[in-house]
């Protein structure tokens, strides 16, 4: 899989422009043109390595990313795990207190009594 990269070979000539001299400019100026330069040929370097990599992935970077794979999908089991047990605790709280709430039998035998007294009163 080959990859386009663009022509980045410029020289300090044709970025300061063919009419002037390298005497002509100032120190400053030069300065930042021999930074320019520099970091052209850092990014021509990069380039190269990059398209190296790119046809051809070092099976150490290969290993890398299985390894990062493996860790990536334990975590992510382990997260999914997590969120299963918070949420399974919470319907187990709630049906605890939803319990607490409910009337026990003495109550349900209370409020049937009281409900055919009211009955009998009515009636």
């Amino acid at each position: 899989m080959a990859s386009e990269t663009p022509d980045l070979h410029l020289s300090v000539s044709q970025t300061s422009g063919p009419s002037q001299d390298e005497e002509s400019l100032m120190p400053l100026e030069q300065e930042v043109l021999d930074e320019y330069a520099r970091l052209l040929g850092n990014l021509n370097t990069m380039s190269t390595l990059l398209l190296s990599l790119s046809n051809a992935p070092s099976a150490a970077i290969l290993d890398g990313l299985r390894g990062l794979e493996r860790k990536t999908s334990l975590v992510f089991t382990l997260l999914k795990a997590s969120v299963y047990s918070i949420v399974l605790n919470q319907q187990i709280t709630d049906a605890a207190v939803g319990a607490q709430n409910l009337p026990t039998q003495d109550e349900l035998e209370r409020w049937r009594v009281d409900k055919e007294r009211r009955g009998d009163m009515d009636g």
